[in-house]
């Protein structure tokens, strides 16, 4: 193997090394959704239960779990009272919302509706 292809493979292993990362997070259901719906500012559960039509408490509780652990959003707690919590993009997050905007304009233009 010629240096050159040995070095372009190894750039396309850690490229499909952090696409598999990426995507185990946000490749589940309605992840990338509570992302996007953040993008637009911070927002409590019942908000985002709201927002996020189709999802139950038990789901969005864990994609929330999911994202503030791997450092996507932020949660943030007030002690009140009443007590209330909300959620907020990170910077990471924040990185992700011209992404997850390109991914949904590839959905609309290649992929007919309905077809998840």
């Amino acid at each position: 193997m010629t240096r050159p292809v040995r070095k372009a493979t190894e750039e396309c292993a850690r490229a499909d090394a952090s696409l598999s990362r990426a995507f185990g997070v946000l490749g589940k259901r309605w992840s990338g959704v509570v992302v996007g719906v953040l993008g637009t500012g911070p927002a409590g559960f019942r908000e985002l239960a709201r927002a996020v039509e189709g999802v139950s408490d038990s789901v969005l509780s864990d994609r929330l779990s999911e994202l503030t652990e791997v450092g996507v959003i932020t949660r943030t707690v007030d002690p009140g009272p009443p007590v209330s919590v909300s959620y907020e993009l990170t910077a990471a997050g924040q990185a992700l919302i011209p992404a997850l905007r390109q991914i949904a304009r590839w959905a609309e233009e290649h992929l007919p509706a309905g077809s998840n």
